[in-house]
């Protein structure tokens, strides 16, 4: 399991239809909110399914 945190930058296996593969973490729980940092596009995924689609960790929060 990811330790995933509010503000942290991930990148996603496939890219969002804007171009952008980059998504900040809003909040973490059972539910994940992220926004693209491309478009500011926002969407809440379920933990496992989250955690699949990660490509890699960017940059931590703070």
């Amino acid at each position: 399991m990811l330790e995933i945190f509010p503000g942290d930058v991930y990148k996603l296996r496939k890219p969002h239809p804007c171009g952008g593969a980059d998504w900040k973490v809003d909040f973490a729980g059972s539910d994940i909110g992220i926004t693209c940092l491309r478009c500011g596009h926002h969407l809440l995924l379920p933990r496992p399914l989250f955690e699949k689609k990660v490509k890699c960790l960017i940059k931590r929060g703070e």
